[in-house]
C-alpha cells in the first residue's frame, strides 16, 4: 500500500531543547494528521476492543499536556486532576476537542518557552524529583505511541498511510 501521508522527520541543527522539542512537535503533528478530512463519524469509529478512536486518542493526549506541562512542569494546580479518558462523550464535538488539544500546545509550548530542560518539575512524579528534559522526553514517547495508534486506526477506517 503506498504511504498517502508520509513526511520526514525534523531535521533541525540546534540546541538539545530546540531538538527535542522539534520531535515533540512532529509528533503531535502526525496525530492530528490522521484525524484529517474524516467526518465525525469515522473519528468516533471504534475498530478495536479498548474502545480507542481516533478522536479519543486527541482528547488523551490533550490531558497529557496539561497534565506534564501544566502541571508538572509549570506546577499549576488547575491541571492535578485531569481526566486521561479515551472515550469522548456524545456531547463533546470534535471542534471543542480539537479547539482544547490546541489550546493545551499552545499553553505547553508557551511553559516550555520559559523552561529549561534541567530544571526541575514542580510536581515530584511517583515521589521521584525529575526533570524538565524527562517530561518532554516522556510526552514525546507517549504521543509518538498514539500516533502509531492512530496509524493503525486511520488505515482501517479508510485505507490511508504514512507517518
Amino acid at each position: 500500500m503506498t504511504e498517502s501521508q508520509r513526511e520526514v522527520v525534523p531535521r533541525v541543527a540546534g540546541t538539545e531543547k530546540e531538538i527535542a522539542l522539534s520531535f515533540l512537535r512532529f509528533a503531535r503533528h502526525c496525530l492530528v494528521k490522521k484525524t484529517e478530512g474524516l467526518d465525525e463519524e469515522q473519528l468516533r469509529r471504534r475498530l478495536v476492543g479498548s474502545e480507542t478512536t481516533l478522536l479519543g486518542l486527541v482528547q488523551h493526549v490533550t490531558a497529557g499536556e496539561r497534565w506534564w506541562f501544566g502541571h508538572h512542569v509549570a506546577g499549576e494546580p488547575r491541571w492535578a486532576d485531569v481526566d486521561f479518558a479515551m472515550v469522548v462523550s456524545e456531547d463533546r464535538s470534535p471542534a471543542e476537542v480539537f479547539a482544547a488539544f490546541d489550546a493545551a500546545v499552545a499553553a505547553s509550548e508557551e511553559i516550555m518557552a520559559r523552561a529549561d530542560l534541567d530544571d526541575p518539575l514542580r510536581v515530584l512524579v511517583d515521589g521521584h524529583q525529575l526533570s524538565v528534559r524527562w517530561a518532554v522526553a516522556h510526552t514525546t514517547s507517549e504521543i509518538a505511541r498514539h500516533a502509531g495508534h492512530a496509524d493503525v486506526l486511520r488505515e482501517l477506517v479508510d485505507g490511508v498511510t504514512g507517518r
